[in-house]
C-alpha cells in the first residue's frame, strides 16, 4: 500500500478508538438505563454500532500489521506498475481519464484510486505511453491509449 494509504488507515483507527468507541459506549450506559433491555431498541442498536466499530478495528489492525508500504515519490520508470498515475483517454469518447494504481484497502474510484486488482489496473501493468489497452467493462469493451505514466 501507499504511504497515503498507511497514513488515512492509522488515521481511522485512531477516530475509532478515541472518538467512536466512547461515544458507543456511552449509548450503550444510557440505553440500560431505561430499564428492560429485552424490548430496548436503543440498546440493541448501539450494541449493533459496537459490533461494526470492534469488527472494523480488527480488520483496519490486520491490514497495518500486514501493510507493506511503498513510497511512491522514490519509484521511478516509464512503464505502469504499482503506485503509478496513469493518465487514458478514452478511444471512443476522447474523455481524459486520471487513476492511481493503489493496494485493495486504498481504492476509491471518486478520488482516482484503482485497486491493483482491478480489470483496468491488470491491463495497465507492464505497459508505457503511447500504448493502448483493451478493458471489459460492464458496458461492453472500453479501449484506452495510455498518455502518461508518473510516479507522484
Amino acid at each position: 500500500m501507499t504511504m497515503g494509504g498507511y497514513a488515512a488507515l492509522e488515521a481511522e483507527l485512531q477516530r475509532r478508538k478515541s472518538e467512536d468507541r466512547p461515544k458507543i459506549i456511552a449509548a450503550i450506559a444510557e440505553a440500560r438505563a431505561h430499564g428492560d433491555l429485552s424490548e430496548n431498541a436503543e440498546y440493541h442498536a448501539a450494541k449493533e454500532q459496537q459490533s461494526l466499530n470492534e469488527g472494523r478495528v480488527s480488520e483496519i489492525e490486520d491490514l497495518i500489521s500486514r501493510a507493506e508500504i511503498i513510497d511512491v515519490a522514490k519509484l521511478t520508470g516509464t512503464s505502469v506498475k504499482f503506485g503509478a498515475t496513469v493518465t487514458l483517454v478514452d478511444e471512443d469518447t476522447e474523455e481524459e481519464k486520471t487513476y492511481q494504481i493503489v493496494g485493495d484497502a486504498e481504492a476509491d474510484v471518486k478520488l482516482g484510486k484503482i485497486s491493483i486488482s482491478s480489470p483496468i489496473s491488470r491491463a495497465l501493468i507492464g505497459k508505457s505511453v503511447g500504448d493502448t489497452i483493451e478493458v471489459s467493462a460492464p458496458g461492453g469493451a472500453r479501449s484506452y491509449e495510455i498518455l502518461e505514466v508518473a510516479f507522484k
